[in-house]
């Protein structure tokens, strides 16, 4: 059965790095703890603000 799992984390100025390390880190982590054996798909988009600033960022994975 295939399922989704969806992430999110906020992106603060000058911490996207580290923002996106953590995210990997959770994913990761996730993955590894529910014995995920096979991903389908990795989707990464980012959310704005009313002025269009990138504010977060939302990781969606489809896995069985």
């Amino acid at each position: 059965m295939i399922k989704v799992k969806t992430f999110a984390s906020p992106l603060k100025i000058f911490q996207a790095k580290k923002e996106l390390e953590e995210l990997d880190a959770m994913v990761n982590r996730f993955i590894e703890e529910k014995n995920v054996q096979t991903v389908i798909s990795v989707s990464d988009t980012c959310t704005t603000d009313d002025s269009g600033a990138s504010i977060g960022l939302v990781r969606v994975i489809a896995y069985e």
